[in-house]
């Protein structure tokens, strides 16, 4: 592990940092209030573990009642706020930390291996995904006229600080659920109002990234795309970088420096994915499946997903369908859990 992104600190009592801290105590206070009700409202909510759809499509909601095991998948893009409990996503050799203190957000799809690291049935993790809108983010860019600042390292993953004015929208729109009325006119406002509290922060100019990208970010977007709809047959990279206009090393080094992977990576992840999705929805064999996928060799396929899931395909997937069974959800879609 390279490192862990956070905002956890110490200080000496005689800082600056110390004295502003105490400062911001009625600030951290209200975050807290704001957490708790929204934690209420989630546990209200979310009757059984796993992800819970809600009337406002841009909006879900997460409950664990303990810590999992790490959970290889592909991170989609969205902001994730948790208001109780605490959750490791694992990244090109980084540990993103995310809780009821700050929130992560991502901008393109990426691979990861994610775990629940504090939940219990008295109080479980509770987390709200919310799916940007790219075109609303722009037009408020376009708008506010905010100068973007690129000063960061191209990751598609980080956490940020989160505040009372961003909590304080997310209250305002879950609430809309005990008023099925006021989503269709009320929720586009909050929304509007919950990406502009995000982009006040820190993170600004990752999240314009989100909504239009610098021209590197547009490109390894494409090849990502690329790769998304043909990741069962063979990936040539020099042909890829020619599809986005890019050198072979330059795609390489950029696209490692975005999805913390390479394209070849990349692609294997998504055929892995794919084939656990198949091999928990139906009866075919691993093999079929193997060859579904774009794998030539059964074998290798077989000692890949192992290393990845842990166990061989037809074991793993026997094992996923009896915790299915005990919680009884549907089986899960081809992404990770928030």
């Amino acid at each position: 592990m390279k490192g862990t992104h956070s905002q956890h600190s110490t200080t000496s009592p005689a800082s600056p940092r110390r004295r502003r801290v105490a400062n911001d105590a009625p600030a951290a206070a209200r975050v807290a209030d704001l957490c708790a009700e929204l934690a209420r409202i989630l546990d209200r909510r979310t009757g059984s573990d796993g992800g819970h759809e809600t009337a406002i499509p841009a909006l879900t909601f997460w409950r664990y009642s303990q810590p999992t095991k790490p959970m290889p998948g592909l991170q989609q893009p969205a902001v994730y706020i948790v208001v109780q409990g605490r959750k490791h996503v694992e990244l090109g050799g980084e540990t993103y930390v995310y809780d009821p203190t700050q929130y992560l957000a991502v901008s393109l799809e990426v691979p990861v291996v994610s775990r629940v690291v504090q939940a219990s049935p008295d109080r479980p993790y509770l987390c709200m995904t919310v799916r940007v809108d790219a075109r609303e983010l722009a037009a408020l860019i376009v708008e506010t006229g905010q100068a973007m600042s690129d000063d960061h390292d191209g990751r598609a993953l980080f956490v940020s600080p989160i505040d009372a004015p961003l909590l304080d929208a997310l209250l305002r729109l879950v609430q809309l659920l005990d008023r099925p009325q006021d989503i269709p006119i009320l929720s586009p406002l909050i929304l509007r109002e919950f990406y502009y509290r995000l982009l006040q922060g820190e993170q600004q100019g990752r999240l314009a990234e989100m909504a239009i990208g610098d021209g590197r970010v547009r490109r390894i977007a494409g090849a990502i795309l690329w790769i998304k709809e043909h990741f069962a047959k063979p990936l040539h990279v020099e042909t890829l970088a020619k599809r986005v206009n890019m050198s072979p090393s330059a795609l390489h080094r950029h696209f490692a420096a975005v999805t913390g992977v390479s394209p070849v990576q990349y692609q294997k992840r998504l055929r892995l994915e794919e084939a656990r999705r198949v091999l928990l929805a139906t009866g075919t064999s691993a093999e079929a499946v193997a060859y579904e996928v774009g794998y030539e060799s059964p074998s290798q396929f077989s000692r890949e997903y192992a290393r990845l899931f842990g166990q061989p395909p037809r074991r793993d997937a026997e094992r996923l369908r009896a915790d299915a069974a005990a919680v009884e959800p549907a089986a899960p879609k081809r992404r990770t859990r928030g």
